[in-house]
C-alpha cells in the first residue's frame, strides 16, 4: 500500500530539517528551477507570489529580476534560510517572508505573478492551484510546475518502481489535463502546457514535471 503524506507543518519541518541534515549546503546554493527562467524572463516585473517557497531560490531569483516577492511557506526552517540567502544575495529589501499554511492564508491584495513549484499543502492538489489562481491580478500570470502523474507500470518501465523514495506519492501529482482542465478559457489563456522528463543534481532518478502558463483575462 502507498504511504500516505499529512504534508502538514510538521512533516514539512521535518522535510527541510532532513534536507539540510543530509545536505547541509545544499538550501544556500539550489538554483532556481529552470522553467521560472524560460517562463517568466519576458514578463515586465511587479508584484510576485511565490507559494510553498520552501529554502527561496525561486523567490530570490524572481526579486533579482526586478520583482516585489512575497513568498510563503508553512515551515519556519526553510524561510529562516531563505532569508538568510536573501541578505546574502542583496535582495532582502524585495522580498517579503510570510510563515503560514497556504490552506488557510489568504493575501491582501491580488498579484502579477503567481507562482508555485513542487508545493504539497494538506489540502487535494487541485484544489490548492484553483486556490492560488485565485490571486492573480487581471492581465497577471500563473505559473505552476508539478510533479506529473505517471503509472506504477510507466514508472516500473523506466526502472524505478513507484513509491519507494524515487518519485512523488500520488497525492502530491498530477496530469497535465487535471490542471488545464481547471482553467475556465473564459477566464484564462493558456501559454504554456507541458510535461518534461529532466535530471536534478542529487538525484538518481529524473523528475517528470509538469509545467502551466496561463495568463488572466482581463
Amino acid at each position: 500500500m502507498t504511504e500516505q503524506h499529512e504534508f502538514d507543518k510538521d512533516y514539512w519541518e521535518r522535510h527541510w530539517q532532513q534536507a539540510h541534515h543530509d545536505r547541509p549546503g545544499a538550501m544556500s546554493t539550489n538554483p532556481a528551477h529552470p522553467y521560472l527562467a524560460r517562463e517568466t524572463g519576458a514578463l515586465v516585473p511587479g508584484s510576485a507570489l511565490d507559494a510553498g517557497c520552501g529554502a527561496g531560490a525561486e523567490a530570490i531569483w524572481l526579486a533579482s529580476h526586478g520583482w516585489q516577492v512575497t513568498a510563503v511557506d508553512i515551515a519556519p526552517v526553510a524561510l529562516a534560510r531563505a532569508a538568510e540567502r536573501a541578505t546574502g544575495s542583496g535582495v532582502s529589501e524585495r522580498v517579503r517572508w510570510v510563515a503560514a499554511d497556504l490552506t488557510a492564508w489568504a493575501p491582501e491584495a491580488r498579484f502579477d505573478l503567481v507562482t508555485t513549484h513542487y508545493a504539497h499543502p494538506a489540502m487535494p492538489q487541485l484544489d490548492f492551484y484553483h486556490r492560488i489562481a485565485g490571486w492573480v491580478a487581471p492581465g497577471g500570470t500563473l505559473l505552476i510546475v508539478g510533479h506529473l502523474h505517471t503509472s506504477e507500470a510507466t514508472e516500473q518501465g523506466h526502472g524505478h518502481a513507484h513509491g519507494r523514495g524515487h518519485h512523488p506519492p500520488d497525492e502530491a501529482s498530477v496530469t497535465l489535463a487535471d490542471i488545464t482542465a481547471g482553467l475556465d478559457g473564459a477566464s484564462w489563456e493558456i501559454i504554456t502546457a507541458e510535461e518534461h522528463r529532466r535530471t536534478a543534481p542529487g538525484r538518481e532518478a529524473p523528475l517528470r514535471d509538469v509545467v502551466v502558463r496561463a495568463t488572466r483575462r482581463r
